[in-house]
């Protein structure tokens, strides 16, 4: 049985809460009654009792200071509030104190007295039963959890504090484990997700914490649940739509459980087609492309490489400065993948803009967008406007009207500005001699190779490696 104090200055308020509730059938025996908290004190040095329940607003020492008293003395003894008032103000400064719930007085009816009376018992016997299964030397096969659902904290940034997280009532009440990857754990007691919880949960910051209410927990095994979280969480939940309600993201466990651990398996070519932004030119190909980055979930920072990787590729050909300007325009950490998606919303309706600028149909733009790239790679070779033409299945006088409207200048030119490229890259990396890096960067001959160097560069090739380390790529 589990023994109960009633503690209310009103006698025949206290006497009359007593009498309205059938104990008996909850497994509950009320084993003390007092009129003020000092009495209850008093009582509890003679006899501990498993559940008080106190009014909040009593002369002398009020229920406040009861809870807190309590909450030092008897640690294991479980508290909920009587109160008239239906303010949350009351009940969560009650329960940063240590209650587990409360009951207004004036609403407790018949009607809804077995509702409240089971709801407390399931969250005492829940308490008890998770004491036990973590009590030091209760063994490995009862390591598991005891309920059915958790509530995990992500760290967004490195600002977030945990000490955020440890003045929140919740966390209070509920021991926090602590994961891989600054995550914080609890398991969620009886009766879950409430209207209360969500209220105590507003005072966190939003910008750098994220909750998830993970499902399906009941009876699996502490630490694999604490390893699945630590390893996957973070990004399963970066994928996770957020509720319009307020509440946190709802993830089963099985969700995270099944979760590949070679997820980034084969994403570096996937990265690299991408970069041929065939998926920014057309509606399905858009639809194509968002669902199999929701489906292969890259890391964030990953996100973030492609975009740079984007914009360094196209810089100048399908994004000219003001485009530039609005990719970055918001340069704040993108926390979750719905951001992202706008921002590749946006990249491909730039895109667009400029094919409906050139008038240049979808498949003649994919056409010279993989030429651009087939040109890049092959910068160093001896290829010309020929076999690039012949590479993309364009005629060459077509290819050529077509480049130059594109590139905003002749194949010449833009295959000269690739070379220097290139052997600005080798220059630096490397002490091969002038006429090696030329050879290497696509030029014949060295000298020739110089002079367009200086002309682009501002310096010769000798000249730009003296100043390896120092900034040059600029000029």
């Amino acid at each position: 049985m589990i023994r109960a104090m009633v503690v209310d200055d009103e006698k025949l308020v206290r006497k009359g809460f007593i009498s309205v509730i059938d104990w008996a059938s909850f497994g509950i025996v009320i084993a003390q009654e007092a009129a003020d908290g000092r009495a209850a004190l008093e009582l509890l040095e003679k006899q501990e009792v498993d559940l008080l329940f106190t009014d909040l607003t009593m002369p002398g020492m009020d229920g406040f200071e009861l809870l807190a008293q309590v909450r030092t003395r008897y640690p294991r003894m479980k508290s909920v509030v009587l109160t008239c008032h239906h303010e949350f103000d009351y009940v969560q400064e009650a329960m940063r104190l240590g209650a587990i719930d409360y009951i207004v007085k004036t609403v407790l009816d018949m009607d809804n007295v077995d509702d409240v009376m089971n709801r407390i018992v399931d969250r005492v016997r829940w308490e008890a039963s998770s004491r036990a299964a973590y009590a030091p030397g209760a063994g490995a096969d009862r390591d598991r959890f005891t309920s059915g659902e958790a509530l995990a904290f992500v760290p967004l940034d490195a600002d977030a504090d945990p000490a955020e997280l440890l003045r929140l009532p919740f966390a209070q009440r509920h021991a926090m484990h602590e994961l891989a990857g600054g995550i914080r754990m609890a398991q969620l007691a009886p009766p879950g997700w409430t209207p209360e919880l969500k209220r105590e949960l507003e005072g966190l910051p939003a910008a750098r914490w994220r909750t998830a209410l993970v499902a399906g927990l009941e009876d699996r095994p502490l630490a694999d649940v604490k390893r699945a979280l630590g390893e996957r969480l973070a990004r399963h939940l970066f994928y996770a739509p957020e509720p319009a309600d307020g509440r946190p993201a709802e993830i089963p466990y099985e969700a995270l459980a099944k979760a590949r651990p070679d997820a980034d398996a084969g994403l570096d070519a996937a990265f690299d087609g991408w970069l041929a932004v065939k998926w920014a030119l057309g509606a399905g190909e858009w639809d194509a492309f968002e669902r199999a980055l929701t489906d292969l979930r890259p890391a964030p920072e990953r996100l973030d490489a492609f975009a740079r990787a984007l914009e360094q590729e196209w810089a100048g050909v399908l994004l000219d400065a003001e485009a530039l300007r609005r990719l970055n325009a918001d340069r704040a950490p993108r926390q979750a993948w719905a951001p992202w998606r706008d921002w590749f919303r946006l990249f491909a309706d730039l895109a667009q803009r400029r094919m409906l600028e050139l008038s240049l149909s979808r498949e003649v733009m994919a056409s010279l967008i993989q030429a651009v790239r087939y040109m890049r790679r092959h910068a160093g070779d001896k290829i010309n406007q020929a076999d690039v033409a012949l590479h993309i299945n364009m005629s060459r006088s077509y290819f050529s009207q077509c480049f130059t409207r594109f590139a905003g200048q002749s194949f010449g030119e833009t295959l000269r500005g690739m070379r220097i490229e290139r052997a600005k890259t080798l220059l630096l990396a490397s002490d091969a001699p002038v006429y090696e890096i030329a050879s290497l960067a696509g030029f014949e001959d060295d000298k020739y190779f110089s002079r367009v160097f200086k002309e682009r560069v501002g310096l010769l090739p000798t000249e730009y490696r003296s100043q390896r380390g120092k900034t040059v790529g600029s000029r």
